[in-house]
């Protein structure tokens, strides 16, 4: 690849926008080259919008820091500068689905941290090693938007993903029954210990509508495509409690499983050890070369040691071993800002690149209708 793709980011002054600037300085495909925000932030440069509020430990990149950030509501302004956008805003969820359909209407695609278009029927909802098949219904939703290049894609519940992927990993033993509990850093809310000095030596057992998804989402990325939407699975049966606990980065689950066909130990290992998916096929710049890692040490994973684990993208595991009501138990782990946000949503688009649903734009080509 000769020219990189032209990356922006809309919401991109918050704690994800933040994060997918920071993952794309010098990514090999993509480069960002235009930010945008609420009004209040508009006309500012990116560095000086974020004065006092920037909460990554890496300094700003230096080719953003003059960008002058734009007003993401204006949709007829931003798209043309762009062949894709990260979308990471803080709305009401009708507003947020009005702005992500008008940026895919103006042709652009969008790769969605939000939650707003998850059970829209024909927008994937994605995590790249597990359904990228899901990719397909972007043809049908095409044609429902009125566009040739534009469309929504969107990746799940940073919680799910430390469980789900070591869940998938056992499918052909059909898991039945799951009982999940997530203990959530304070980064998932968008905040840091400055932020929320109330979470120091702390733990709520509350996250509002975390456990709805926890519980559903999961059954949607196993789901089928079908008649141009995507259809839930009817199983496993999931319940979950999420929990916030105070740690700044890093999901961690404690699973309790069933299986139709109870595997051993040995079989459980062995799944986790060699499973990859569409992104390690394609070597995509930000697949992790072992998705999953099993820890043999009974006090591992750690989030404080772990979360880092192939840059952030992998899923570690750990204390698998039988149990009196359910069949296995495990603990398992992943980045809820790396591969839950941003880092996740970055790997999306990377996939939709390699697979041909994201091409240049130019001027003109927004307003194409589909084919």
């Amino acid at each position: 690849m000769t020219e990189k793709l032209r990356a922006g980011i809309v919401g991109g002054t918050g704690m994800v926008g933040q994060r997918f600037i920071a993952l794309l300085e010098n990514h090999p495909w993509f480069e960002v080259t235009a930010i945008a925000a609420s009004a209040n932030s508009a006309g500012k440069p990116y560095e000086e919008s974020v004065k006092g509020r920037w909460k990554l430990s890496t300094p700003i990149p230096e080719a953003v820091k003059s960008i002058p950030v734009q007003d993401a509501s204006k949709v007829e302004e931003f798209a043309p500068q762009v062949d894709l956008i990260f979308c990471a805003v803080d709305m009401k969820k009708n507003e947020i689905q009005a702005l992500e359909e008008a940026y895919a209407k103006a042709g652009v695609p969008v790769i969605s941290n939000n939650s707003a278009h998850r059970w829209t029927p024909d927008v994937p909802m994605v995590v790249p090693e597990i359904n990228p098949e899901h990719l397909d219904v972007i043809r049908h939703q095409r044609e429902r938007l009125g566009t040739a290049t534009g469309f929504i894609a969107v990746k799940p519940n940073c919680s799910i993903q430390s469980y789900v992927p070591l869940l998938n990993a056992l499918k052909e033993f059909k898991p039945q029954e799951v009982v999940a509990s997530t203990y959530q850093a304070i980064s998932g809310a968008g905040k840091n210990f400055t932020d929320w000095p109330d979470m120091i030596d702390n733990v709520i057992p509350y996250i509002g509508g975390e456990e709805e998804k926890s519980e559903q989402e999961p059954l949607r990325i196993w789901g089928t495509v079908e008649n141009g939407e995507i259809v839930k699975a009817s199983e496993p049966q999931i319940t979950t409690q999420c929990i916030r606990v105070p740690v700044t980065d890093g999901h961690l689950a404690t699973v309790f499983v069933s299986f139709e066909n109870k595997p051993s130990k040995e079989e459980i290992l062995n799944c986790w050890s060699r499973f990859a998916g569409r992104p390690q096929e394609l070597d995509l710049p930000s697949a992790p070369k072992q998705f999953i890692t099993y820890f043999e040490e009974d006090n591992r994973p750690q989030t404080k040691l772990d979360r880092e684990i192939e840059n952030g993208m992998g899923i570690s595991a750990g204390r698998l071993r039988e149990d009196s009501l359910y069949d296995y138990k495990f603990v398992g782990l992943s980045h809820n800002t790396l591969r839950g946000a941003a880092g996740g949503a970055v790997l999306i688009a990377e996939l939709l690149k390699a697979e041909g649903y994201i091409q240049p734009l130019r001027s003109g080509e927004t307003a194409a209708k589909p084919v």
